[in-house]
């Protein structure tokens, strides 16, 4: 199933409306907490980290060694923070 594909899901979107709602960082903190376990959510952190170093231009082997992705997660973040949904970009300009 391809990303387009899963936003089509009636679920997915009820996710989506729910994330759109979210006012402050408490509340996105207790959002996480209830719907990601501890070791999803440091997946997701993993992921950013990955997407801002490779933006800063580190190259895939120092990311890696920066973070402890695997090759593969290095691998897919460039591709997604390179794509045309651009979605890191978004979050890493405000950051």
């Amino acid at each position: 199933m391809t990303a387009h594909d899963i936003f089509a899901e009636g679920d997915v979107e009820q996710l989506v409306n729910a994330l759109a709602q979210i006012s402050g960082t408490a509340e996105v903190r207790a959002l996480l907490a209830d719907l990601c376990t501890p070791r999803e959510i440091e997946e997701l952190a993993q992921r950013l980290q990955v997407a801002r170093l490779l933006d800063e231009g580190y190259s895939y082997v120092e990311v890696q060694h920066r973070t402890g992705a695997s090759s593969t997660t290095v691998s897919r973040v460039s591709k997604a923070l390179n794509g045309p949904r651009g979605g890191y970009r978004i979050v890493l300009e405000r950051l």
